[in-house]
Formats: C-alpha cells, sequence, structure tokens
C-alpha cells in the first residue's frame, strides 16, 4: 500500500558550518536534499510518506536510510547502486545569507532512470511531489521526474512542484524550458519568489502568479519568506501572512514549507488554511542549524498558530 505523499528526487548528507568565537569553523553533519527535507517535514506533521531515489552503497547512503527509518519515511522503493557515491554538500553563512557547496557529481540519484519507477507506488499516492533540482542533477534523472508525472497524471495523482532553481546545475534557459514544461503538467506550484523572478522575468508577486496559472496550473502558491504567501487559484487569491521569528539558518526553510502544507493538502484542509500552516512550519525551522534537525512537529506548528 502507497502511503498518501510520494517525495522523488535526490537526498544528500549535509555539513553545516556553526559559527562561533570558539569554533569559527565547525560543521554540524546532518542531512538534506529537497525532496527528502519535504518528506520528513510532512512526516513529522503526521502524514504518511514515502521517498523514492537511489542510494550510493556507502556509509552516507546508510545514514539517509536511517534518518527514513528514524522519521516514519517509507523508503521501500529506495535503490542502491554500488558503483556511486550519495552525494555531500556544505552549507557556509555569510552576511548575505546562506551559501551551498555540492559534490554531487555522478551520485547514485543523478544516475536514476525511469526504469528504477515503481508505477505502482505513485498510482497509489495522493501527492507525487518533485521539484526542479530533481530535473537538474542530470538528463537520465530529468526523464525520470517526466516520467513520474506522467504516471501520476495517468492514474488521478496530483502532481506538487517546487521550482528550487540551482543555476550551478544548469542555465536559465534550459531551467525554464524544463520547469515550465513540468509545471504545465502539475497541479499544485510551489516556486519560491527568488526563484520565480529569474524564471518568470517579473518582479510583482501578482504577476508571477498569473504566469503560472496561465501555465494551466490550477493551484499556485508563491512562497515569500517571512512576507508569507501569495496562494491562487483560477478564481480566489489570497496572501496569507508569514511570521517574524530571529533567524538562524534559513536552509530548508522552503522544503519544510512543502512538507507542511502538503500533509494539510491530503488531511482535507484547503490550500488558504494549508498556506498558513505551511508558514508556521517554515517559521520555526529557521531556528537552528540544518536542513533537518530544526523542521518542526505538528505540536510546536500549532502552538505557534495558538490552537496548542
Amino acid at each position: 500500500m502507497s502511503p498518501d505523499i510520494v517525495c522523488l528526487g535526490e537526498p544528500l548528507v549535509e555539513f553545516n558550518q556553526m559559527r562561533s568565537a570558539e569554533t569559527p569553523a565547525n560543521y554540524l553533519a546532518g542531512f538534506g536534499g529537497d525532496t527528502s527535507n519535504c518528506a520528513v517535514a510532512a512526516a513529522r506533521q503526521g502524514a504518511t510518506v514515502g521517498y523514492m531515489t537511489v542510494v550510493g552503497a556507502d556509509p552516507f547512503g546508510d545514514a539517509l536510510l536511517d534518518l527514513w527509518r528514524r522519521e516514519g519515511v517509507d523508503f521501500a522503493e529506495v535503490g542502491c547502486d554500488p558503483s556511486a557515491n550519495t552525494g555531500i554538500y556544505f552549507v557556509t553563512h555569510a552576511d548575505d545569507g546562506h551559501h551551498f557547496t555540492y559534490f554531487r557529481a555522478g551520485s547514485a540519484a543523478s544516475r536514476m532512470e525511469p526504469k528504477d519507477l515503481s508505477a505502482s507506488y505513485i498510482a497509489g499516492a495522493k501527492v507525487l511531489h518533485v521539484s526542479g533540482i530533481s530535473q537538474a542533477i542530470s538528463n537520465s534523472a530529468c526523464d525520470t521526474i517526466f516520467t513520474a508525472i506522467e504516471v501520476a497524471r495517468r492514474n488521478g495523482v496530483r502532481v506538487s512542484y517546487d521550482t528550487n532553481l540551482r543555476l550551478k546545475l544548469w542555465s536559465i534557459h534550459r531551467a525554464r524550458a524544463v520547469i515550465h514544461a513540468a509545471l504545465a503538467l502539475s497541479d499544485i506550484a510551489l516556486p519560491g519568489y527568488d526563484d520565480a523572478t529569474k524564471l518568470t522575468g517579473l518582479d510583482d508577486p501578482d504577476a508571477i502568479v498569473d504566469f503560472y496559472l496561465g501555465l494551466g496550473v490550477p493551484l499556485v502558491v508563491l512562497k515569500q519568506g517571512k512576507m508569507g504567501a501569495l496562494v491562487a487559484t483560477p478564481t480566489e487569491r489570497r496572501r496569507v501572512e508569514g511570521h517574524v521569528v530571529d533567524v538562524v539558518d534559513a536552509t530548508a526553510a522552503g522544503d519544510t514549507f512543502n512538507g507542511a502544507f502538503l500533509a494539510e493538502i491530503v488531511a482535507g484542509r484547503d490550500p488558504f488554511a494549508a498556506a498558513a500552516y505551511g508558514n508556521a512550519a517554515a517559521a520555526l525551522s529557521t531556528g537552528g542549524y540544518g536542513a533537518v534537525e530544526p523542521i518542526p512537529r505538528r505540536k510546536e506548528v500549532e502552538a505557534l498558530l495558538g490552537r496548542g
């Protein structure tokens, strides 16, 4: 039996810089990868979640399997490539924000092919979640995502897509072509504002939302950090307020939003209420270092929303 949410993409092991007077360049080991972060975030809100990928036959791959086991994320459809490594990345922090350095070329996940997919696993879900990063890491991974989207659409499974633009992985021209082609096949668009300005050439949030609705996406959620989110369907749109918090590390805040939002959607919430919940979860996730460790659980999110 498939979980309600199936995420597909590249998981990574993370080394996140922790700055202090005593340890100016100490790195905290953890986990990352946008769709894996989303899976963990959704699971921590109580959703049933599964992950599809390929990891290397190495300690990092084993560590990721242990992570998903602890978090209650089903990994029955995670493959292992003994000839490839699991990807890793480093996060450093500066006055202008956080920066990423990746060591993922030729990773096991980047070698994913359409034949690696379990069509029945996708078909049994309520939502398939993928991203631009998942399509940027290699041509075969790009094809794998398109194939997964096709399987989902044939079986009435909603497709959720986060643009997650990484221009170190591909050119803006290819990114626009691929991401917008995928969004035209999606049911939920979850772009971040900074990504969207680069991809569309627009800077007005309403114009950006109109652009994505124009591609045929029935639900667009434009994430704007502490400013909240602009949520739109063809017939209604609302600005959903964010939360101002003391930010330690914003790594994976958008992924946390995605997971919390999708958990609410599969639970039957309307998209505006789901976005309010996602905003709260994302804000809380910025209070500590690393992508996964600070992701809040439902009790913490409910408390911030005044429901505890």
